[in-house]
């Protein structure tokens, strides 16, 4: 099961962006909260949907790990170090 909610964090922060266009830091604040909250409510929806939690003790390092791993590029894409 997929552990990692970040990247969806991160496309629904992108996508939020693009439609609302922030001109200011405050602005782009508000829509990087907005984007954290889509994968937030997306992360309890599926644990209550399964039962299990998504993030746990035991996986959470290796989920640092990968994400720490990963360079975001602005198109979206991925790359590795």
């Amino acid at each position: 099961m997929p552990n990692n909610f970040s990247p969806y964090s991160i496309r629904s922060t992108k996508d939020i962006s693009v439609a609302t266009n922030p001109e200011t830091f405050e602005e782009s604040k508000k829509v990087a909260k907005q984007g954290g909250n889509v994968a937030k409510v997306a992360l309890k929806e599926l644990e209550a949907k399964t039962g299990k939690k998504v993030i746990t003790a035991n996986n959470a390092k290796s989920v640092l790990k990968e994400i720490h791993a990963e360079k975001i590029l602005p198109s979206g894409n991925s790359k590795k170090k």
